[in-house]
């Protein structure tokens, strides 16, 4: 039976794991890539233009994700912008304000889902943790909580804005 590409990369993956202490580093994946014969070498654009312009995009997306914006009212720092899904899905994607996005009720609720589908993949990847019941039991109440007021909202309104300002160092 065929391996799956998925199956293929595993393997690969762990066998370069394995070369190196139980330890797999992205850098030694790359060198196993290079040979057009690896079974890796097909996931990596060898295009050295391209490749530096994606790496471009990327540290372009790693900035905007990571600029905060400091909330007088709670004097702390949140993130400036959001990728909503619905964005994601169209031409290129993008990020939007999270003072907008907290001010329109449907896009709040469109955050208010990702970050409960984000918490069910995060309760996924650690529900072996049993130390971790009383967060699952919690998220696992907010999501339930969230359900039954989506059965029953009304038309949607305007939030307030609130006044957020940049952080400085």
């Amino acid at each position: 039976m065929a391996r799956t590409r998925d199956e293929t990369a595993y393997l690969e993956l762990e066998a370069i794991r394995k070369k190196h202490h139980g330890v797999l580093k992205a850098e030694d994946v790359v060198a196993a890539a290079w040979s057009e014969s690896s079974p890796l070498h097909s996931h990596f654009e060898w295009d050295d233009t391209r490749a530096a312009q994606e790496y471009r995009v990327w540290q372009a997306r790693q900035l905007i994700r990571y600029v905060v914006i400091m909330v007088p009212r709670y004097k702390k720092p949140i993130i400036a912008y959001v990728s909503l899904k619905g964005d994601r899905h169209n031409d290129g994607g993008g990020y939007r304000s999270i003072v907008d996005v907290l001010s329109d009720v449907e896009q709040r609720k469109m955050l208010l889902a990702e970050a409960l589908q984000d918490l069910q993949v995060w309760q996924d990847k650690y529900q072996e943790l049993t130390e971790l019941v009383p967060i699952f039991d919690s998220i696992r109440r907010v999501a339930a909580r969230q359900a039954k007021a989506a059965l029953a909202s009304p038309k949607p309104t305007k939030v307030p804005r609130r006044r957020l300002q940049p952080v400085t160092a």
